[in-house]
């Protein structure tokens, strides 16, 4: 497994490197935003940790970059930027996991292996009705449209589509699409839904359904 760390701090790419490494996974180090995005661009990687505050280009905009430029690797962001919208920000460029500085290494190896094993067994098509999600290449349509959809927005509709017809409380589903603590402001949820209404269901038969107090639901009524 190749790993792409962009970390401007010579001593925490150092220590990342020397973790992947005993972890059995083979680092690359690249110490600004410029050089990182040129190098994800350029070679294969199966994860890249990424820094915020680089130099030459900050870890938001890289990835964005990346993510036009059709990279598809994994994108975990390590950052000493901990608020709530620097994570919304860092998910919506297209990050796959955000973890706040200071770190424990076992965390991240943590969140590394969950990352992996969760791409590999993303392969398959979801379907719901006319609305097909493709986990490979995160595109989603409905009635064979193409639906264009942020990093947060194609994190949702995956999560509900794999609980299709199961209403899902809304705690349930920030822990597992943000993975981070909202300190009672959850209502990020519901503007995210509204989003997602107005990509998939505008002008259609609704697929996502309030069950009021408790959750959402997607699937035909």
């Amino acid at each position: 497994m190749k790993v792409l760390i962009v970390e401007d701090e010579s001593g925490v790419s150092r220590f990342l490197a020397q973790a992947c490494l005993e972890a059995g996974y083979a680092p690359q180090i690249e110490g600004d935003g410029t050089k990182g995005l040129a190098a994800a661009k350029a070679q294969q990687f199966d994860l890249i940790l990424l820094d915020v505050m680089l130099p030459g280009m900050d870890g938001f905009e890289v990835c964005r970059q990346m993510r036009s430029a059709g990279v598809q690797s994994l994108v975990l962001i390590i950052t000493a930027r901990d608020t709530l919208e620097d994570k919304i920000q860092g998910l919506d460029a297209g990050a796959d996991d955000y973890v706040c500085k200071p770190f424990r290494v076992a965390e991240i190896l943590a969140r590394m292996r969950a990352l992996l094993r969760r791409k590999s067994s993303t392969s398959t098509a979801l379907e719901v009705a006319d609305l097909s999600l493709d986990p490979g290449t995160r595109m989603a349509t409905r009635g064979g449209k193409l639906i264009h959809l942020s990093a947060t927005e194609y994190a949702l509709l995956e999560y509900l589509m794999r609980h299709v017809g199961k209403t899902m409380p809304r705690t349930t589903i920030l822990d597992h699409v943000w993975q981070y603590d909202f300190n009672g402001n959850d209502n990020v949820l519901d503007v995210y839904i509204g989003y997602l209404r107005q990509k998939i269901d505008k002008g259609r038969e609704p697929l996502i359904h309030t069950a009021r107090g408790v959750g959402y639901r997607l699937g035909v009524l």
